[in-house]
């Protein structure tokens, strides 16, 4: 049911279309108790650009072009071209508004977690991206960038994994980090010293038993994207894009070894075809 944006009544009609050199027609609505006109908020709002022409360039973006590419592949089908600033600011904006949505799902997930470490430069600084991976369905399930890789970053991190996996966890495998074991018992209540403890710290260490092929094939498809970038402007900049990763890797891009979208296996959530159109339309409600 339509509510007013301004007073949340019901009582509302419609009430003409407004004419947008880029969006069409839009609806209009009249509110019969404040006596005022409003267009509904479909994540949208005042955009100056298409819905399908936003959702096309975040496609394209995390699908590893540039952001001048982009804008270059937009002025080819698309009468109104827009600058790679508004891009980014694009990417920025619905990174943080779809995360608001993701980051709430319920997960279904399998009983291992792996949790790694990327290094990247930020202004010239050592930055890193740490994530938390459920093996069975693949989906990226918590990550974040940081300036260090502190026990109380990582440990939120970790907490993030707890909350959205609940008790269906029994193993987390990660590489030989020192600061884990206290981390995990920060998170996951792993107490080494009792060994009926639930939860069992799986600890793979690349020179004495291999990698951790699942999360190190995640992060060779992060390194896909982010190859062109000589580094990130800014910390907050970087949380953003690489948030937008996340949900790219989850809900848009189909998994090799399972043919299916993370999300797919993970959540009961349905979307159609243009996935980002889709979770920018369930972030709106």
């Amino acid at each position: 049911m339509t509510k007013c944006s301004n007073c949340k009544s019901e009582n509302v009609i419609k009430r003409a279309k407004r004419k947008t050199l880029n969006r069409g027609l839009i609806q209009r609505y009249y509110c019969k108790d404040c006596k005022k006109r409003f267009t509904l908020n479909d994540g949208f709002y005042r955009m100056r650009n298409s819905p399908e022409k936003i959702t096309q360039s975040l496609h394209l973006y995390f699908s590893g072009t540039s952001l001048r590419k982009t804008q270059e592949h937009l002025g080819i089908f698309h009468s109104h071209n827009a600058s790679h600033m508004s891009v980014l600011r694009w990417i920025r904006k619905y990174s943080k508004m779809v995360s608001n949505l993701t980051d709430n799902l319920e997960l279904n997930v399998g009983n291992e977690l792996m949790a790694d470490e990327m290094e990247y430069k930020t202004k010239g600084k050592q930055s890193w991206f740490v994530d938390v991976m459920d093996t069975k369905t693949r989906f990226i399930v918590s990550s974040d960038f940081m300036y260090s890789r502190t026990i109380d970053n990582l440990v939120n991190v970790l907490k993030v994994a707890k909350k959205k996996t609940e008790n269906q966890v029994d193993v987390i495998t990660t590489d030989g980090l020192k600061g884990y074991p206290r981390v995990l018992r920060k998170t996951f209540g792993l107490n080494k010293l009792d060994a009926k403890s639930r939860i069992q710290h799986n600890i793979v260490i690349a020179s004495e038993r291999g990698f951790n092929h699942k999360i190190e094939r995640l992060h060779n498809s992060i390194r896909e994207r982010t190859k062109i970038m000589r580094q990130f402007g800014a910390l907050e900049s970087a949380r953003l894009i690489m948030k937008g990763y996340e949900i790219y890797y989850n809900f848009c891009r189909k998994h090799m070894a399972t043919n299916k979208y993370p999300y797919e296996l993970a959540t009961d959530l349905k979307l159609g075809k243009n996935k980002w159109l889709d979770l920018i339309l369930l972030s709106s409600n």
